[in-house]
């Protein structure tokens, strides 16, 4: 199978550095980011790197604590839009028929709820934490990746290999899972992706919304209380605004290459099927 074109790489390496950066974060952070002090909307210098807050918190450390709970949501709603669009277009297309109709019937019904009122919704009547939100946005968004299973894996059951291995009695538990999952990987690989992009944007807006836990520092949050408190008003903006936004953009771009790096490996593994 062709490997990930260098655009993809980048987007991993990048992506893997922001990674370390949270990881560390407690280690790198020079301040406790929910203690307080005097020096408020204080700009960047020796003392605070990126300056502080409206109650003087050191902005540098926000941004670092805050990596952590925003890649955290974002890799979490993730894993669980990829695992139910996964499952359910993989059964769907495995067992069509009346499997099929039912599954995706399921998968139109979600597909007609608008998705941005329906995560506001929910969000605003569930207690805001890192794993509320991961659910909701997780929910809301597997049928896209449902339909695009299904289809693919109507293709791959089709495949020479796969019925000679069902005619040898292999299992439909062992089939989907030792090979289709196998098979569509590289559409996993893209589509998690997009996922995590979305993800984070998705916490990032229900934050800015108000929507978010103040308790848990995010760049959602960040961008929130920076609004609430008039930042752009002032030149507080410059150092208060701009680096998390700055930050969800790079992590952004990241992802875009990573998915279009799979995207470009998908595409080559069609044509060699074709």
């Amino acid at each position: 199978m062709p490997a990930m074109n260098n655009l993809g790489k980048v987007g991993v390496v990048l992506l893997a550095f922001i990674l370390l950066i949270a990881l560390f974060a407690p280690q790198l952070a020079p301040y406790d980011p929910h203690k307080s002090s005097p020096q408020n909307y204080q700009a960047p210098g020796k003392e605070h790197f990126l300056g502080t807050n409206d109650i003087g918190q050191d902005i540098f450390s926000e941004l670092l604590f805050g990596a952590r709970t925003s890649l955290l949501i974002g890799f979490l709603s993730a894993l669980i839009s990829i695992a139910l669009g996964t499952l359910i277009g993989m059964l769907a297309g495995w067992f069509e028929g009346g499997t099929d109709r039912w599954l995706m019937k399921l998968t139109a019904f979600f597909m007609t709820i608008p998705y941005l009122p329906a995560v506001i919704i929910l969000s605003a009547f569930t207690r805001p934490g890192i794993i509320s939100t991961s659910v909701i946005l997780g929910i809301m968004s597997w049928p896209a990746t449902a339909r695009i299973v299904r289809s693919e894996t109507m293709t791959l059951k089709k495949r020479e290999y796969i019925q000679v291995c069902k005619a040898m009695g292999a299992p439909d538990r062992y089939l989907l899972f030792r090979h289709i999952v196998k098979e569509l990987m590289p559409l996993i690989m893209y589509r998690a992706a997009a996922r995590v992009r979305a993800g984070i944007l998705g916490e990032s807006s229900l934050s800015f919304l108000g929507l978010g836990s103040a308790a848990q520092k995010s760049w959602g949050t960040m961008l929130y209380y920076a609004q609430a408190k008039n930042a752009l008003l002032t030149k507080a903006w410059v150092w208060w605004v701009l680096p998390p936004g700055l930050c969800i953009a790079l992590v952004s771009c990241a992802l875009s290459m990573i998915s279009y790096g799979a995207e470009t490996r998908l595409d080559r593994r069609m044509e060699d099927l074709l």
